[in-house]
């Protein structure tokens, strides 16, 4: 379905991988030493590096380390998710690793912004709803979790709870306006007339 200039996010389906802990930043998602890369390809083998593998490259224990976990698309975590360093090569690296949805206690607003970016909804409910999901995806890690953007739901087995979705996020993806690269080459015409008003740019 295609609204906008950019594919609309009205659900999101897939198996969960939970991610228990508050305050995780963005260094913890992807360090900042492989954020020297020309293109955000392959950084999804990056994310949460050092939390996966000791300095000998050993496996720590972690969930993304999990083969039960591997093909996950929906992440469940705590609170103040994504905060630190604004570096958006952490949304970009979960979604290289499979993410496509986020379902948490809070996130910070910037890295919220930059999932927006991508197209990833970052749904919020109550601590204890988190658990319980967390705790669910844990024993049920080939059940779906479906995420509904515009009715704010999400499904787990025979349950489903109500989340919040930030109302401006909620409108992009529903409406598929969250691609502002895509917006400004559908408004192309748009863009150009307000540019040749403008004094200051030589359109020479």
């Amino acid at each position: 379905m295609t609204d906008g200039p950019a594919e609309t996010v009205e659900h999101v389906s897939g198996t969960g991988i939970p991610v228990p802990g508050n305050d995780i930043d963005t260094d913890q998602i992807i360090p900042a030493r492989f954020m020297k890369v020309v293109t955000f390809d392959g950084l999804g083998q990056f994310s949460f590096f050092d939390q996966r593998f000791t300095e000998d490259d050993e496996e720590k224990d972690h969930p993304m380390n999990e083969d039960r976990f591997r093909d996950a698309s929906v992440m469940v975590v705590n609170a103040n998710f994504g905060c630190g360093s604004s570096r958006e090569h952490a949304p970009q690296a979960l979604v290289r690793w499979g993410i496509d949805a986020i379902i948490g206690e809070s996130f910070a607003e910037i890295f919220a912004g930059n999932c927006l970016a991508l197209g990833v909804p970052t749904v919020t409910a109550d601590a204890e709803t988190i658990q319980a999901i967390q705790d669910w995806v844990d024993e049920n890690p080939d059940g779906d979790i479906d995420v509904d953007v515009a009715a704010e739901t999400v499904t787990y087995g025979d349950t489903t709870v109500d989340v919040t979705v930030d109302d401006a996020q909620r409108k992009a993806l529903v409406e598929g306006v969250w691609d502002t690269t895509a917006l400004m080459k559908a408004n192309a015409g748009e863009v150009e007339k307000t540019a040749a008003s403008l004094p200051y740019v030589d359109s020479a």
